[in-house]
């Protein structure tokens, strides 16, 4: 079986690249919803191994506000963060047009929709921001 590995971007509205992860898959063909999935357990997994430079970084996995309550500094050993909360999330914000996902510059709009995979696509998400008082 072939592995592939794709380039994931997380880019500005600008177009400035905030962070870089690479992401390998057995399959060639998945769906969007997958890819998420896929980057969101990713970074849940980096988060869990070293949670304190994590949160220096802006990424699409942000623990909850109860869960940096419960990770806050302490002597008590830190909590981990739910893959499955996280993706669970994560799905619903791109249903709900929280980020974009573009596959070499083409934006993807549906959880369902397949993708084919090549090595050295570019991945990108584009979190976006709500306006304060707007």
């Amino acid at each position: 079986m072939t592995t592939t590995t794709l380039t994931v971007q997380d880019h500005t509205l600008g177009g400035q690249i905030l962070h870089e992860l690479f992401l390998k898959f057995q399959s060639q063909r998945i769906s969007v919803a997958e890819l998420i999935e896929q980057r969101v357990r990713a970074e849940v997994a980096e988060y869990n191994q070293r949670a304190d430079a994590f949160l220096l970084r802006r990424n699409l996995v942000v623990p909850g506000d109860t869960e940096q309550l419960l990770n806050a500094k302490s002597p008590k050993a830190k909590r981990q963060i739910n893959a499955d909360k996280q993706v669970a999330a994560a799905l619903q914000a791109f249903k709900q047009n929280g980020f974009f996902v573009l596959l070499d510059n083409r934006q993807l709009e549906n959880l369902d929709d397949i993708i084919t995979l090549n090595d050295g696509m570019i991945v990108s998400f584009i979190k976006l921001t709500p306006l304060v008082g707007g």
